[in-house]
């Protein structure tokens, strides 16, 4: 499993919280249907976010990751 940080939690616990790189390849994988611009509009994503904020680098690496055609984002 990759993509993913600690968070602490109570009782000196702590979990697995997706990055949003590998939340948003997870939803695409998860969902191929959404694979044109229409339908990834349809998402409501946040726009600042993914032009800003969204490691893009990482996002290419985790999807080289997936070995998945859904996921080819050189089609």
């Amino acid at each position: 499993m990759f993509g993913y940080d600690l968070k602490p939690m109570a009782g000196n616990r702590s979990i697995q919280f997706a990055t949003p790189e590998k939340a948003l390849l997870d939803l695409l994988y998860l969902y191929p249907f959404y694979d044109n611009e229409q339908e990834l509009e349809e998402l409501r994503l946040d726009e600042d976010f993914l032009h800003i904020d969204l490691n893009k680098d990482l996002l290419m690496d985790y999807c080289l990751k997936f070995q998945s055609k859904a996921l080819d984002y050189q089609r």
